[in-house]
């Protein structure tokens, strides 16, 4: 009998166990077992060709229609083409040489169905396009077979496959399996499971793999969710808990101190959002335990007053604050605007205020060490920094708060290594994101933080109107476009212009959409500066910024925008996030379909924030009704990043989403999908929350226990490989 836990190596033949390991990573048979089928081949039906992508490994299942034999024009001899269609007489076809020429026509008949394993390609333009698999794998689906037990079930399971290992090779070995499988310790209890209607966990994976019909397949799919959400919402459970724990230095707020000083000099009104927030914050920074909270909110919603409010609270208790970003534009750019909101306050000394250093990797020798001295003797209430400030010499004082920002830049790893900085006990943390989240992720991706949503904008901001400008189908619009960019501009008022890419041989900036092999490269920033300047702009005053710009230089640029100085900026992301100049009134984002949604929701965000109208201008070469041009239309149709957020969910793959901001999570979620499953994953973590409030260390749960450290085992070995 097999276990779980037993290596593929004693439970399947040496070869079969080596190819699952090299080429999917499965080593023991539950990873095999939990290896689940991307779909299932009804009998009597055939694969939609009609969703193919190129150089996609696939598997189809297809009826044998022709062969024919081709001559080969540069060695002599011949090759085998056979023609596949699908339930729509859509047709792939399959190229076979030499031998494996021979021995395909001794087994493909015109009338015979099969599965066939292959790397998808194509050859033909536009309409005359056809699809190929070339030398493909395949296995044939004989009726007067099925009695052998191969094809029996009315539902054939089609597996995630690879080169060298085909989805039959992947079921047989899974038979293999079940047939010897010896008991299985279920994790879920007989109540719970009784409570959401669940079956066990046996028969769930007998029934994923071997399903009599759809019926089995939905019940079974449900549980294994289940299993995924439950498991997840344990570990954030537990590490909520934990960090809770901790010891952390009570940062109560003044009556009086730098932060009344600093709301008594507001040229504004706090939004009620921003108000409730902060007290929310308060509240926490008060406590003797670490703060983990998260703060969303739109773009331009006010999240930096709030953390600058929350960061005073802490220098007025006397501690120190550090806000970590991404990228040295938005630490120079969150050190001015700090610096600049606070005033007299930010030069300390004898106006009772606290110093503001900047602190990243490219600062002068002097600078740098300035900067850490004021950090180390805790001259400097508040840091700004890169994660130049993660390294283990930079210091500090009392490191009361952590300000994140952009937290999907940075990994799990980075953000506990400050709060180790913090000495004895823990650090607050605030984490900060501009990209929206929907509720289920905030439930899984940040599951051990506490969320605050900052929803209302502030007044001033003006509403910011957004085109898809077709570039191919309607070049006519496009030079529209840069007519409007000169009316605003002869208005007084400023603009960017965003490329993907620098220039030659330069890296892009930013989550670029993937693209094909067909189409040309991404414009680049100084190809496009120059023929901005030298034809459709010619006469403004125009700069360039991106990110392997001397840091100095790219300082200078922004100062320079922000002082009027410059009328067009043309830029890579570099500006995606904290850039606040309230003068730039229209954007034009260049192969905009070359960006994601919620890059270019950030983007767009740039404008509109000093009281102008502002105006986004996506210029795309996709036609429509493509995906691409989709997405755009998408991005044009609303402000609502929640909304943007979810379209922008729903076009990238999970793992996507969940492994840039938790280790290991990748390799968690197989089946369960985080827009779709909101019901699975909001009983789960109730669920959870009930359990681990009773029994915190799950001494009456040891087999889920076991689980929960065998994925805390999974996450540190992926780290590990990572560094």
């Amino acid at each position: 009998m097999t276990s779980f836990d037993e290596p593929l190596t004693k439970a399947l033949d040496p070869k079969t166990a080596r190819l699952l390991e090299s080429v999917l990573g499965l080593r023991t048979v539950g990873d095999l077992l939990r290896h689940y089928p991307r779909r299932y081949a009804q009998r009597g039906e055939l694969t939609d060709l009609d969703d193919l992508k190129v150089d996609e490994h696939v598997t189809v299942v297809g009826e044998v229609t022709r062969l024919m034999r081709k001559p080969m024009r540069s060695k002599g001899g011949t090759w085998l083409e056979v023609e596949v269609v699908d339930g729509r007489r859509s047709k792939i076809y399959l190229s076979f040489f030499g031998k494996a020429s021979h021995i395909a026509e001794t087994r493909l008949r015109p009338g015979a169905r099969g599965m066939f394993a292959g790397k998808v390609g194509a050859f033909g333009q536009g309409e005359r396009r056809k699809w190929q698999l070339s030398h493909p794998e395949f296995e044939m689906i004989d009726e007067s077979e099925t009695e052998a037990g191969e094809f029996a079930a009315a539902l054939v399971p089609i597996y995630p496959a690879g080169k060298d290992v085909t989805p039959w090779a992947i079921r047989r070995a899974l038979g293999v399996i079940l047939d010897t499988l010896g008991p299985i310790d279920d994790p879920l209890s007989d109540a719970l499971r009784t409570r959401h209607g669940l079956p066990g966990l046996a028969e769930a994976l007998t029934a994923i793999h071997r399903p009599r019909d759809h019926g089995d397949v939905t019940r079974a799919r449900r549980r294994l969710k289940f299993d995924e959400a439950f498991l997840l919402q344990a570990v954030l459970m537990q590490r909520r808990m934990a960090a809770e724990a901790w010891p952390a230095t009570p940062r109560p707020r003044r009556g009086d101190g730098l932060l009344a000083d600093f709301d008594g000099r507001l040229p504004f009104t706090l939004t009620e959002g921003q108000q409730s927030v902060g007290e929310e914050i308060a509240a926490d920074l008060s406590r003797p335990h670490p703060m983990h909270r998260l703060l969303q909110g739109e773009v331009g919603a006010g999240k930096t007053v709030v953390a600058l409010r929350a960061m005073l609270q802490v220098v007025d208790a006397g501690g120190q604050a550090v806000l970590l970003a991404p990228t040295e534009v938005l630490a120079q750019q969150h050190h001015r605007s700090i610096s600049a909101m606070l005033g007299d306050l930010a030069t300390g000394g004898m106006f009772g205020g606290t110093a503001v250093a900047l602190l990243t990797g490219s600062l002068g020798a002097a600078a740098r060490r300035t900067a850490m001295l004021d950090a180390a003797s805790g001259a400097a209430g508040i840091v700004v920094g890169t994660h130049a400030v993660l390294q283990e010499k930079v210091q500090f004082a009392d490191l009361g708060l952590v300000v994140v920002d952009e937290q999907h830049r940075f990994g799990v790893e980075q953000r506990d290594a400050l709060r180790e900085k913090a000495g004895g006990g823990r650090p607050h943390v605030l984490v900060m994101t501009a990209t929206p989240i929907p509720r289920t992720v905030a439930m899984t991706v940040f599951g051990d933080l506490t969320v605050s949503t900052l929803s209302q904008l502030p007044s001033g901001r003006a509403p910011i109107t957004t085109h898809v400008v077709p570039a191919a189908e309607k070049p006519h619009f496009l030079d529209r476009t840069w007519t409007r960019l000169r009316e605003e501009v002869g208005l007084g008022r400023q603009a960017y212009v965003v490329c993907p890419r620098i220039g030659d041989l330069e890296g892009d900036e930013g989550d670029l959409a993937k693209t094909d092999d067909e189409r040309r490269p991404p414009l680049a920033v100084l190809d496009v500066a120059e023929m901005l300047s030298q034809g459709p702009l010619h006469g403004l005053r125009t700069q360039v910024l991106h990110g392997k710009l001397p840091p100095e230089e790219k300082d200078a640029v922004m100062r320079a925008f922000a002082r009027g100085e410059v009328d067009v900026l043309v830029a890579t992301t570099v500006i995606e996030v904290g850039v606040d100049v309230p003068n730039s009134s229209v954007m034009v984002i260049m192969d905009a379909d070359r960006f994601g949604v919620s890059q270019l929701h950030q983007l767009r965000g740039r404008v509109g924030r000093g009281g102008l109208p502002g105006l986004c201008l996506l210029v795309s070469e996709s036609p429509a009704g493509t995906p691409a041009r989709e997405r755009l239309d998408a991005v044009a149709a609303t402000l609502d990043g929640f909304e943007l957020s979810r379209v922008d969910l729903e076009q990238r793959r999970e793992g996507d989403v969940l492994g840039v901001a938790q280790s290991g999570r990748r390799s968690s979620l197989k089946m369960l999908r985080l827009l779709r499953d909101e019901d699975i994953i909001e009983s789960a973590r109730q669920e959870a929350e009930t359990m681990l409030t009773a029994d915190p260390d799950l001494v009456a749960h040891p087999v889920l226990r076991t689980e929960i450290e065998r994925l805390l085992a999974d996450e540190r070995a992926e780290y590990l490989e990572k560094t």
